[in-house]
């Protein structure tokens, strides 16, 4: 029974959570979980919901992983949102979700902006022993998220959700987007064959990652395309891919622009240059 139930049948109104510090400082996930809260325990799933202006979307999202993961993680989960101060309040309504939903914490950043560092800072607070991502606009469908997690169940190091391999796909992508993106990935197998050779979709941002796998390393990530700086720095052993329908967004607008890939492509360069 969710809290909100648990405490109205008490004559109570449950209260939202406060809302999660944000951790300062380099983008270093810890080895192990740090735990500021007297009761927190750890969790094997740590799942991180990067949010920016997705409040028409974010309470169908909550919704949808909660209704998933009880099934086989029940009260062994936990899901982050990290929102980067949205103008439409992302936020707030997300922290209004924490009385129905247990599971679900909430980062407000107001002083950085940027997906790949959004998802490390809530890494860095998570309580998992498995580090996650997906978008909150549900074009990544939240149901291969079990299948992900199977995966990492049956040892796997790295889980990835696929557009281009088996059952995977990118809906009613137009020709030039198809184009641009095959381009950019192409351009990443020349610059970086260790590292974007190893997936088939290497600008995928749906995964899961064992903690083991990259606590202790400072990451520097560019743009939006984290599983790259995770792959490129961390100690990644089996890789699996599950394959998926990339879909159309329904609510809200596509946050893909030109600088993305600009940074993509200065993100590569950087990469090369470490290794």
């Amino acid at each position: 029974m969710p809290v909100a139930e648990q405490d109205q049948t008490r004559g109570e109104t449950a209260s939202p959570s406060a809302l999660v510090p944000v951790p300062t400082g380099p983008l270093e996930v810890p080895i192990t979980a740090v735990m500021p809260e007297a009761e927190a325990r750890r969790v094997r799933l740590s799942l991180i919901v990067p949010t920016y202006n997705e409040s028409k979307n974010i309470a169908e999202m909550i919704r949808h992983l909660t209704e998933l993961l009880e099934g086989p993680l029940r009260g062994d989960y936990e899901l982050i949102v990290v929102d980067d101060d949205s103008p439409d309040r992302t936020w707030e309504i997300a922290r209004s979700l924490t009385a129905q939903y247990p599971a679900l914490r909430v980062m407000r950043r107001e002083q950085e902006r940027g997906l790949s560092s959004a998802v490390i800072r809530g890494w860095q607070i998570a309580r998992g022993e498995v580090l996650a991502v997906i978008d909150a606009d549900l074009q990544h469908p939240p149901e291969i998220t079990l299948e992900l997690w199977k995966e990492i169940e049956r040892g796997a190091d790295l889980t990835v959700a696929s557009r281009h391999t088996g059952g995977g796909g990118v809906s009613t992508w137009s020709l030039s987007r198809r184009v641009l993106s095959r381009g950019a990935q192409l351009l990443g197998l020349m610059l970086l064959p260790g590292v974007l050779g190893r997936v088939s979709d290497p600008m995928s941002g749906y995964f899961m990652v064992r903690r083991a796998a990259i606590g202790g390393r400072t990451m520097s990530p560019l743009g939006y395309k984290i599983l790259i700086e995770v792959i490129g720095r961390g100690k990644i052993g089996s890789i699996v891919e599950i394959g998926y329908v990339f879909r159309e967004r329904s609510e809200g607008e596509s946050k893909v622009t030109w600088r993305l890939y600009i940074d993509y492509l200065r993100h590569l360069v950087r990469l090369r240059l470490t290794r």
